[in-house]
């Protein structure tokens, strides 16, 4: 009988290893690939020449956004824009025009990264002559109004030319900062 107990504790012994050698198997093998395309960086959606405004709470437009191509990708959400032209408005202020090559926006919505041959363009209104900026890289804020870069940036207008290394447009407080390397040349009107 003790030789019966023994074979079959032994026996026992065996089979709990076994099962937990399969369960830490299981436990530290890597998960099976997802076969329905959603760790793969492809488009769900392509919109081509589109375009989108947000209201204000008055009805009026507070930005508009067009493209000649957007591209969504479901796995980060993103969107990726080709050409875009964003158009910001204010009450009793020109609207401004921001130009890119392309550009990105965020999975929340919040953020737009516009790159390559970027311009910003403020209207002209009564004795404010038109404005434009130019830059390779810009980061909008639309629904604060924010405009930011740390690239080189030229700023012209009828009399001045500005170039410096950065800025921050707060375009509700309606100021312009310029972060560094400031240079201006200021030319007066002739008479």
């Amino acid at each position: 009988m003790i030789k019966n107990l023994s074979a079959w504790a032994t026996l026992l012994f065996l089979a709990l290893f076994a099962a937990l050698t399969l369960w830490l198997d299981r436990v530290v093998q890597p998960s099976a690939p997802r076969l329905d395309g959603g760790t793969r960086h492809e488009p769900d959606y392509v919109v081509e020449n589109f375009s989108a405004a947000t209201l204000d709470l008055a009805g009026q437009p507070h930005y508009t956004l067009a493209a000649t191509k957007m591209t969504h990708y479901p796995d980060d959400q993103t969107t990726q824009l080709v050409r875009p032209h964003f158009m910001m408005f204010a009450p009793n202020a020109p609207p401004y025009h921001i130009y890119a090559q392309r550009g990105f926006i965020t999975e929340d919505g919040k953020d737009a990264y516009l790159y390559d041959q970027v311009r910003l363009i403020r209207e002209a209104r009564g004795t404010a002559s038109e404005l434009t900026l130019d830059t390779s890289f810009l980061h909008l804020i639309p629904d604060a109004d924010i405009a930011l870069t740390d690239k080189p940036v030229v700023i012209n207008d009828a009399h001045t030319h500005i170039t410096a290394v950065g800025l921050k447009l707060d375009k509700r407080k309606h100021l312009l900062k310029l972060l560094s390397h400031v240079k201006v040349r200021y030319e007066p009107r002739s008479r």
